[in-house]
């Protein structure tokens, strides 16, 4: 299967380096531009196993490695979605300071074409960059996408046993 060209998004958000990066790297709670997902890493570093998962732990969604971190500058790592049996695409968050705020820039690389997961991927590139900017400039998503994110709340239970978390570890010790 043939990998697709980059696929980018970009938004101005006006606010700091520092709340943009923390937004993004934060691991005590969900992170609501990325699906309101948990990071679950085992540290910030390269190397480190990352797991997205529900709020309550149970599910996992997303799974990788970390591949690079700059701090206040680049983030980026592997991306496998745990319902899809397609191969990992990498995902790279890279923020500029520029007059006005910050430019935030996600670029999806090695996307396999025809996939469900560049199917989503695209489709959610959007979202993620809107729903950032909304809530470093408001404090909060917007209405759509916290409407949306209680439809996923109340569909978790429905998610496929292979989404477990206990199926995802990103450590030897954790269950």
């Amino acid at each position: 299967m043939p990998d697709a060209p980059p696929s980018m998004f970009r938004v101005l958000i006006q606010g700091s380096l520092e709340d943009v990066w923390n937004e993004i790297t934060r691991t005590d709670k969900p992170i609501p531009a990325f699906f309101n997902s948990q990071m679950h890493v085992g540290s910030l570093a390269p190397g480190s196993k990352l797991a997205m998962r529900s709020a309550d732990g149970k599910y996992t969604g997303v799974v990788g490695t970390i591949l690079e971190v700059v701090p206040l500058k680049r983030f980026s790592h592997t991306f496998r979605f745990t319902n899809f049996d397609d191969p990992e695409c990498v995902v790279i968050n890279e923020l500029e300071e520029v007059d006005g705020g910050v430019q935030f820039t996600l670029t999806i690389e090695n996307l396999p074409t025809g996939t469900k997961t560049a199917k989503q991927m695209v489709q959610g590139g959007p979202m993620i960059v809107k729903t950032l900017k909304a809530v470093i400039e408001t404090g909060k998503p917007t209405r759509g996408v916290r409407a949306l994110y209680v439809l996923f709340k109340l569909m978790a239970p429905l998610s496929p046993k292979k989404c477990l978390s206990e199926n995802w570890p990103i450590d030897e010790g954790e269950k």
